[in-house]
């Protein structure tokens, strides 16, 4: 009888430490899990272009690679208009303005990223992007940031290797459905009118906030109450993707 116990105590201890280890893997393949981008179809890795369209949302985006004048110009008009965006930002620009990276972050706006250098990864071998990324990583880490998931490839220029490689890193690749190309200054006029005439919901919209661009922070005083004045609220995009279903865009 006394064998028999024994036995018994150890066989329970056994089922109990493989329970622990099963749920420890358990564990382990969740967080793993969770770390994958979400634009993870079938098909592979996939990039973000847009939101859900049937709620009245859509998203404004700044990129950010070069200068510090523009981007307080930017953060003054979202400010007085009670917008929340998201800015896209390199890492080697973050690493050199840590003060105005603070700025955007205490003003509730959303920091993703563009890599480190502000190079096309279509130029790069794959080894030289997982360096670029693993860096930026590391850099927005060192400034207090090391939830940044977002990213957003140089240029916009990405193919099926790079979005398997952003997956691999736990990036979720962010695209663009409106881009009225303030970056060159068609004027704010053009400007106005693009983003007023393409918008709607679930579109994620392109504009920059680096010193390159003369007149986005003009247009946005007509932007900002003129999308509100359609029906559309401005978030972030987070925000846009949290609870929606939302629209991939394809890479050939």
């Amino acid at each position: 009888m006394h064998f028999f116990t024994w036995q018994m105590k150890k066989i329970k201890k056994y089922f109990i430490i493989v329970l622990l280890a099963l749920f420890c893997a358990l564990f382990i393949w969740l967080g793993q899990l969770n770390s994958k981008a979400v634009f993870t179809s079938d098909d592979g890795p996939q990039a973000l272009s847009k939101g859900d369209d049937s709620r009245a949302a859509a998203a404004l985006t700044f990129n950010i690679s070069w200068g510090t004048e523009k981007v307080n110009d930017v953060l003054a008009k979202l400010a007085e208009h009670k917008v929340k965006a998201t800015f896209f930002v390199s890492g080697e620009w973050a690493e050199r303005h840590p003060d105005l990276l603070k700025k955007i972050n205490e003003g509730e706006h959303e920091i993703g990223m563009m890599g480190y250098r502000y190079i096309s990864y279509l130029e790069q071998e794959p080894e030289q992007i997982r360096k670029d990324l693993e860096y930026a990583k590391q850099i927005f880490a060192k400034l207090g940031y090391d939830n940044v998931t977002l990213l957003r490839p140089p240029h916009g220029q990405f193919n099926k290797e790079v979005l398997k490689i952003a997956d691999d890193k736990g990036f979720d690749v962010i695209q663009w459905s409106v881009n009225p190309h303030d970056w060159k200054n068609p004027g704010t006029k053009e400007i106005v009118n693009q983003v007023m005439s393409e918008s709607s919901k679930g579109d994620i919209i392109l504009l920059h906030a680096s010193d390159s661009v003369k007149q986005t922070p003009k247009a946005l005083e007509t932007i900002l109450p003129g999308l509100k004045g359609k029906g559309l609220k401005l978030v972030r995009i987070s925000d846009l993707i949290a609870g929606s279903e939302t629209k991939a865009k394809e890479i050939n």
